[in-house]
């Protein structure tokens, strides 16, 4: 069994790779040649829990064992630690072990890739990220790696944060154009880009109600029933589309505290298989992320350990 740490998880999982396979896991899922049982969760305090997601396929199967410890920052630890197992599905054998965070974090961003290329009707070159965590740089890096996007703006609350966030991108990607906006101004300063992706863990809405009609909103960072990144009005006004249906249904806190009629939300895996109607205003996508695309992150790594 080979053991990845997170700098040879990363290089392990490129995004050129990551997205084609999870269009093969998407429809491997629709043919029911996956099974990938919903996650558990297991709290161990107020402030943490215990994740295990585990997904079989006829070759591979793995599991993803993640704790995350919201005070962590105190201890001068990351929030989320673990790890991923991947295993021969034949017999068993353990493959490798893989960093937990990294496959979490680039996996995350090639979803919202795939959302963006079965989505959006024309290339990104512009996007606005509001959130400056892990999933913000995966997200970046992403975006720049995959099509090329040259123009950021960065939005939080905390502006001095939000400014290195943003020296440190251009430092990664100096090509690229960066600028911090603060989180009070997007109302009324928002900036005419082609996405706008938040990255959170936000109680109350972070992305702008008045958005264009030709931009694509993604929300990420929203996993609890207690957490929401879209305003209500938002989501009522376009089409809906989110990575898993039954995830979504207890852990989209934004599209369950706006009460969103669940019989009209689309599904990744149905939009990639039939497509998408173009509409007056592009849909909103939410991900909440499932062990199926994680499945897909361990084929790759298998796959680039093998050549």
């Amino acid at each position: 069994m080979q053991i990845l740490d997170a700098q040879q998880t990363a290089a392990a999982l490129p995004y050129s790779a990551l997205v084609p396979a999870l269009v093969k896991v998407a429809q491997q899922l629709r043919e029911g040649k996956i099974n990938a049982p919903e996650r558990m969760v297991v709290e161990i305090d107020k402030a943490s829990v215990l994740l295990c997601m585990p997904a079989v396929a006829a070759d591979i199967g793995m599991t993803k064992l993640i704790t995350v410890h919201a005070n962590n920052a105190q201890h001068q630890l990351p929030a989320i630690q673990g790890e991923v197992v991947v295993f021969d599905a034949a017999s068993g054998h353990r493959l490798a072990l893989l960093h937990g965070p990294t496959v979490t974090a680039r996996r995350t961003a090639a979803v919202s890739l795939l959302g963006i290329e079965a989505l959006l009707p024309f290339k990104p070159k512009s996007a606005l990220l509001i959130g400056t965590g892990v999933q913000a740089i995966a997200h970046a890096d992403g975006l720049v790696d995959y099509f090329g996007v040259s123009e950021f703006w960065i939005s939080a609350r905390d502006l001095p944060k939000t400014k290195a966030f943003c020296d440190a991108l251009q430092l990664r990607h100096p090509h690229i154009t960066v600028k911090p906006v603060a989180a009070d101004k997007l109302a009324t300063e928002l900036p005419h880009t082609d996405l706008v992706i938040a990255l959170t863990t936000s109680r109350t809405a972070v992305i702008p109600v008045n958005i264009a009609a030709d931009t694509l909103a993604i929300g990420v960072g929203a996993f609890k029933p207690d957490m929401v990144e879209f305003p209500a009005e938002l989501l009522h006004s376009r089409t809906v589309v989110v990575d898993c249906l039954a995830g979504a249904k207890h852990e989209a806190g934004d599209l369950l505290q706006a009460q969103i009629d669940w019989s009209k939300v689309r599904e990744l895996p149905d939009v990639l298989a039939h497509g998408f109607v173009q509409q007056a205003a592009l849909p909103v996508y939410k991900t909440v992320g499932q062990a199926a695309w994680d499945l897909a992150a361990a084929r790759v790594a298998i796959a680039s350990l093998a050549s």
